[in-house]
């Protein structure tokens, strides 16, 4: 469809970033995942103490320890929603995919998708945003990722998402088309000037975080949260990798893998990561919002952002940790947590790695399972020498507690996993009491 027709799809996936008051508490549908909200200032500033807290800890209990953190709990999570720059970026960005389908290249990943810059042109000129003489100078310019001379006639996603991001300063690019009329109109309302200083608290508790992680050899990982913050999630992170990350992976982004955009996601910024020469770090998650997340997508109106099936979600990790793994291999500047109680996800995991020639000397991947929780795979990584983690979850006991619980229900099959779990320590028992070895400090 043209980007100056009427795009139904568009409109409803635009409500996907739009507040809404009924799912104001996020807690709703949410079995396994801890959910911050705003109290003030003085809040989000206990909060990053807490987290510098944890970094430290981590950093007293191993060489190479991991810290988690949620940004919303740094500052108004509506902001996640209204950012200016990720808005700019997201809009612009659905520009790109709908030229891209006009030029017959709908179903395509991401990365794969080629727009003619000649047609793109038109575009821009048709919509007001530059005439064809202004454009060419864009395109030829020093900002963008990589040269223009290896491949003059055509744009990808990355080169246009750098041609957005050098041009920030034209007034234009604040502005987006309105899919009903192709009209230009203003792309957000402006902060109030508290809420501008809000937003740079916010920014200013990231930085100190990633600075002490810097500090003290921890690795930094932000997590996962609602679809409708993901994106402002992923680019903040995004820039702090561009920052932390130029000499080894300090900051980890978390992908998860029961969105249906999560390959596209990956593979974008992995190739964003190669041609700018950080070091890409993820944390692979399946995901913990699905029923809250379908539950707005119907009420508001939009497509279901989830995968269909529990099957589609697990061909969706392993094709997004294939990808991530070849990345290892080809250039060693790329670090993944397969965080999975899923033990088929250990054993692909595995045999890939053995396949590729990715030894667990090197540390680029590691294993993440939460504490009390499937030790049957945790342990025998471990012994085998490879990196492996328990998540361990802290706070106060009433708090933590529930937590638990619902990660107990959440993981089904949970019972029965520790049953096998119990039949296979009781097994190993018996061995070393038969080898003589029950107490040899090799065991």
């Amino acid at each position: 469809p043209s980007p100056s027709s009427s795009t139904p799809g568009a409109e409803q996936r635009e409500k996907q970033y739009r507040a809404h008051r009924g799912f104001g508490d996020r807690r709703g549908g949410v079995i396994s995942a801890r959910t911050y909200f705003y109290a003030d200032e003085a809040k989000c500033d206990q909060h990053m103490e807490t987290f510098l807290r944890c970094i430290d800890a981590s950093s007293g209990s191993s060489e190479d320890g991991f810290s988690a953190i949620k940004l919303t709990a740094l500052g108004r999570p509506q902001f996640l929603v209204s950012a200016r720059a990720v808005s700019r970026a997201r809009w612009w960005r659905r520009f790109f995919h709908q030229m891209a389908a006009e030029q017959g290249q709908a179903g395509r990943a991401a990365l794969e998708m080629k727009l003619e810059a000649e047609k793109l042109q038109e575009a821009l000129a048709n919509l007001g945003i530059a005439t064809k003489a202004e454009s060419q100078h864009w395109f030829t310019g020093e900002n963008l990722v990589r040269t223009w001379l290896s491949a003059p006639s055509t744009v990808d996603l990355l080169d246009w998402n750098s041609l957005i991001d050098s041009r920030t300063k034209i007034s234009k690019l604040l502005l987006v088309p309105n899919i009903q009329t192709g009209q230009l109109e203003p792309l957000l309302s402006r902060f109030t000037e508290e809420e501008d200083l809000q937003m740079k608290r916010m920014l200013q508790r990231m930085d100190v975080l990633a600075k002490r992680a810097t500090e003290k050899g921890v690795r930094l990982m932000v997590d996962a949260e609602q679809s409708y913050f993901q994106p402002a999630i992923s680019r903040l992170t995004l820039e702090m990798q561009r920052r932390f990350n130029r000499d080894r992976a300090i900051i980890f982004n978390t992908y998860q893998c029961y969105l249906k955009e999560a390959y596209d996601n990956v593979t974008v910024d992995v190739e964003l990561s190669r041609r700018e020469g950080w070091h890409f770090g993820t944390k692979l998650v399946r995901g913990a919002y699905m029923e809250q997340e379908r539950a707005r997508a119907a009420q508001i109106g939009y497509e279901d952002p989830i995968n269909p099936t529990y099957e589609k979600t697990n061909e969706m990790y392993h094709r997004c940790l294939d990808y991530i793994l070849e990345e290892i291999k080809h250039s060693r500047k790329a670090n993944v947590m397969v965080a999975s109680h899923n033990e088929d996800t250990v054993k692909f995991t595995l045999r890939r790695m053995m396949e590729l020639g990715i030894h667990p000397s090197e540390k680029k991947v590691c294993f993440g399972q939460l504490l009390g929780m499937c030790d049957q795979i945790t342990f025998p990584l471990g012994q085998a020498g490879f990196p492996v983690y328990k998540y361990v979850p802290y706070g106060p006991v009433n708090e933590v507690l529930p937590y638990l619980s619902r990660r107990a229900q959440e993981n089904r099959g949970f019972v029965q996993r520790a049953n096998r779990e119990r039949d296979l320590l009781w097994r190993e028992v018996k061995r070393r009491l038969l080898a003589g070895s029950f107490f040899s400090p090799n065991h």
